[in-house]
């Protein structure tokens, strides 16, 4: 993909122009990132108090009897938004949903264990596991190669 900026004095407000052949799933997400908004600040609640949390430092994220949390290794946060604004909001190549009520971060996993019944089990840095969903099952081998 080409990229060009033209610096003009006189322009009020930026202008994006997009040329191409025809509609790819590359041009979606350009388009799709062009059109968020800035991304707010993450935070979590623990102990009574609102912390600010920094993806980097994200293990995963998941949902339990109705609510969401984060999980880091200095411990779990709960969270006001839901998996799917979560989704949004993380960089999507860094965070991966997993399963219906969880999204880990791919920096943060020490292995995976491919058994023979063709699941997935993950190990993240803080010794915790997750498990691949079926659903999902196709995404992480893609993004493993396998």
């Amino acid at each position: 993909m080409k990229v060009e900026i033209q610096i003009d004095a006189a322009c009020q407000e930026p202008k994006v122009i997009v040329q191409t052949a025809s509609m790819t799933p590359q041009v979606e997400r350009l388009l799709e990132r062009l059109r968020d908004e800035p991304a707010q600040v993450l935070t979590g609640s623990r102990d009574g108090r609102l912390e600010v949390l920094h993806p980097q430092r994200i293990l995963r994220v998941y949902a339990s009897a109705g609510k969401v949390y984060a999980a880091t290794e200095q411990g779990e946060y709960l969270l006001r938004l839901r998996l799917y604004e979560l989704e949004k909001r993380l960089d999507a190549k860094r965070f991966v949903r997993i399963s219906h009520s969880e999204i880990v971060n791919l920096d943060k996993i020490e292995c995976f264990d491919l058994n023979l019944a063709g699941t997935i089990c993950i190990r993240l840095a803080d010794g915790s596991t997750a498990y691949v969903s079926r659903r999902y099952l196709s995404k992480i081998k893609k993004i493993l190669g396998v």
